[in-house]
């Protein structure tokens, strides 16, 4: 993630996504730099039009409603194990009582 990062902010800031400057950014972020995912990188978005990715991004509909239900469920599901670990913790007492 942090290679695409690297190249909308090279975007951003009017410059070319170029291999050097894509390494130089990810450098300056502290991070290791894989040559073979930069070559990728910047061959992936030579034919691309970023300002319309980002236009499309922003339009496509985002479905983080429905993501964060399942967590809810989640949370209330770990709540009621917890609840049964302690019946159980409580029986197990009793028996070393």
């Amino acid at each position: 993630m942090e290679y695409i990062y690297a190249a909308l902010l090279l975007h951003k800031a009017g410059k070319p996504v170029e291999e050097a400057s894509v390494k130089k950014v990810l450098e300056a972020a502290s991070i290791a730099v894989d040559d073979g995912r930069v070559k990728a990188l910047v061959a992936a978005l030579q034919d691309v039009n970023i300002e319309e990715a980002i236009k499309e991004a922003a339009v496509a509909p985002v479905a983080a409603a429905p993501v964060a239900a399942p967590a809810e469920e989640k949370k209330e599901e770990k709540k009621e194990e917890k609840k049964d670990d302690g019946a159980a913790a409580a029986g197990l007492g009793a028996l070393f009582g």
